[in-house]
C-alpha cells in the first residue's frame, strides 16, 4: 500500500472552462496538471492563464504535448517518422517551458496526450522518440506513462526519470490498455466509482478490468480528465477519502 501518490489532470483544453472558473476550481483540488501546448488545444493565452493557476495552488507544472492534429483533438493515431515526433515534443514542450520562466516557474513533467501516449504504451520507437524530444529541452523532466506499459522501460533505458501513470476516470482492458472511448463504457463519471477504483490501484497495487477481472497496476500518480462529466466531483471526492484511508495528496 502506497501511504502518498500524486493528482494530475490534463488542462488547458477547454476556454470555456477557464472562463467560468472550472478549471481553477479543478486546479486546486490537484496536485500536478498537464498543460496543453497548443496543437491539440490551447494557445500561448490558455497556457500563461493555466501556469498561473499553477503557481497560485502550488500545483506542478508539466507538459502536455500532443500530434499535431486540433481537428481531432489529438486522439487519431498519425504516422510519422521519429524526427517528426520528436521535433513535435521538442517545440511543445521549449513552448511552455518559455512561458513558465517568463513567470518565475517551473515545469516538472511531461504527459503525452492521447493517441500519442496511447500508441507509445505498446510502440518502442515512438517511445524513444517521445524520450528524445524530452532530452532536447531538459533531460531533468518526469515522463508520465501508463502503468505497467514497455514506454517506462524504454524512457528509462533513454536516461529519463518516469513515473507510472494510472486513471480515476477510465475503464481498463484485461491486457492494461485504456478502454477506447468509442465504446460507451470506457469513462468513468461517478465519482464513487472512480473512488473505488482509485482506492484499488493505490491500496493493493490493482485495477479491475472491463471484463471483471484484475491487472495489476502500481502507480505513483493519478489521473482525472479536466473533460470528463464530473471530474470536478470525482477531485473533491478523492481530497476527501484518501486521507481517511491514510492516503496523503501530494506532487511527484
Amino acid at each position: 500500500m502506497a501511504n502518498f501518490i500524486d493528482i494530475n489532470a490534463d488542462v488547458g483544453e477547454r476556454p470555456e472552462a477557464l472562463v467560468d472558473g472550472r478549471e481553477e476550481e479543478l486546479l486546486a483540488l490537484v496536485s500536478s496538471a498537464n498543460i496543453a501546448c497548443g496543437v491539440h488545444a490551447g494557445d500561448p493565452s490558455t497556457m500563461e492563464r493555466v501556469i498561473r493557476l499553477c503557481a497560485r495552488y502550488g500545483v506542478n507544472i508539466g507538459a502536455h504535448p500532443s500530434y499535431p492534429d486540433r481537428a481531432n483533438f489529438g486522439r487519431v493515431e498519425m504516422d510519422l517518422s521519429s524526427a517528426e515526433i520528436e521535433e513535435c515534443m521538442r517545440s511543445q514542450i521549449a513552448t511552455l517551458v518559455e512561458l513558465a520562466d517568463k513567470l518565475h516557474c517551473g515545469v516538472r513533467h511531461v504527459k503525452p496526450h492521447g493517441a500519442l501516449y496511447n500508441v507509445a504504451a505498446k510502440n518502442a520507437r515512438v517511445a524513444k522518440a517521445i524520450a528524445e524530444g524530452v532530452k532536447r529541452v531538459d533531460n531533468r523532466l518526469i515522463l508520465l506513462g501508463l502503468a505497467g506499459s514497455p514506454m517506462l522501460n524504454t524512457w528509462e533505458n533513454a536516461g529519463l526519470s518516469v513515473a507510472a501513470e494510472a486513471f480515476a476516470d477510465r475503464r481498463y482492458e484485461p491486457d492494461g490498455s485504456l478502454r477506447s472511448r468509442k465504446l460507451p463504457d470506457a469513462v468513468i463519471s461517478n465519482p464513487s466509482e472512480a473512488v473505488e477504483q482509485v482506492l484499488g490501484i493505490v491500496k493493493r497495487g490493482l485495477v479491475v478490468t472491463a471484463d471483471g477481472g484484475t491487472l495489476k497496476a502500481e502507480a505513483q500518480t493519478i489521473c482525472i480528465h479536466s473533460d470528463t462529466e464530473g471530474a470536478i466531483e470525482i477531485a473533491h471526492s478523492l481530497r476527501h477519502v484518501l486521507p481517511k484511508e491514510g492516503i496523503e495528496i501530494r506532487p511527484l
